[in-house]
């Protein structure tokens, strides 16, 4: 991912006007995310399509919803689950629930997929 995060830096800066600019400026001014933040938006993406249904044959027992109503957040939770092993800390799975639980509720209860990324694009602009 670091290999890949310096091609994009390397790429950006070639761009005339932008080679004095700070890498998250430039970021900013071409409108784009690190690549950090392209996977977590796509993990949020494709945890929001298991949850609602769009993998139903694939994804039946991906993704556990917590048992109850009682949440202090987006009142949508789903509960991670227990590993002895460090490598399934990455997992796709782990990796989606950590961050599905700090979404705001708005976007969480989007009725559709292009809502949710129009609400998903709203909620992380502050994160580029």
């Amino acid at each position: 991912m670091d290999l890949l995060e310096r091609v994009q830096r390397k790429a950006t800066k070639t761009i005339r006007g932008l080679e004095h600019l700070f890498y998250e400026e430039r970021l900013k001014e071409l409108e784009l995310f690190s690549l950090e933040k392209r996977r977590l938006w796509g993990d949020r993406i494709a945890a929001f399509q298991y949850l609602n249904g769009a993998y139903r044959k694939d994804g039946e027992n991906l993704f556990r919803r917590a048992c109850c109503n009682r949440t202090s957040s987006n009142g949508f939770k789903v509960r991670e689950g227990r590993f002895r092993l460090d490598i399934r800390k990455t997992f796709f799975t782990m990796r989606a629930v950590k961050h599905w639980h700090r979404l705001p509720r708005e976007v969480v209860k989007a009725p559709f997929l292009e809502a949710f990324k129009v609400r998903l694009d709203r909620a992380l602009s502050s994160l580029v």
